[in-house]
């Protein structure tokens, strides 16, 4: 079985970047060879062909909630996860009809896609770091999805 786990984010722009930081932690720490860690800026149409021939893909990113507290990590599925800040683009389809297009055209798509949303405050600033609550929520991050490849 081919895993993906893909960090996205903005590395410039305070808590946009996250996801990034999540999939460096985990570069570290996953040693299977079935699992690739990549990162990525891109979203919607162009996420497909990174996520194409993969069974399994792990997304981690930045999601602005309304009842979310700052470094709370979610699991979420594709179908849930409208707020997330990359998996959508005004310059471009969401990622759940990004998706729907790449099943239809038959491109290979993992059959199970799982997403770790971490709520964020800050993703106008320009800055190269977290804010305090959401650097915090790293290693969380990186232990819930550590448990969710030893599933796969």
């Amino acid at each position: 079985m081919r895993v993906l786990v893909l960090g996205l984010g903005n590395p410039i722009l305070s808590d946009d970047s996250i996801g990034l930081l999540v999939a460096r932690e985990l570069k570290d720490r996953i040693t299977d060879d079935g699992i690739d860690v990549e990162e990525t800026s891109l979203a919607g149409l162009r996420l497909l062909d990174i996520l194409a021939g993969y069974d399994k893909a792990v997304i981690i990113d930045a999601i602005d909630t309304a009842q979310g507290l700052p470094g709370q990590v979610h699991r979420l599925s594709p179908e849930t996860f409208d707020d997330a800040k990359h998996l959508s683009s005004v310059h471009d389809v969401n990622f759940a009809t990004a998706l729907d297009l790449g099943r239809r055209m038959q491109m290979g798509l993992p059959e199970e896609i799982v997403i770790f949303g971490v709520a964020v405050a800050d993703t106008s600033t320009f800055s190269e770091e977290c804010t305090p609550e959401v650097q915090r929520a790293i290693p969380t991050c990186v232990d819930m999805i550590l448990k969710e490849l030893g599933r796969h």
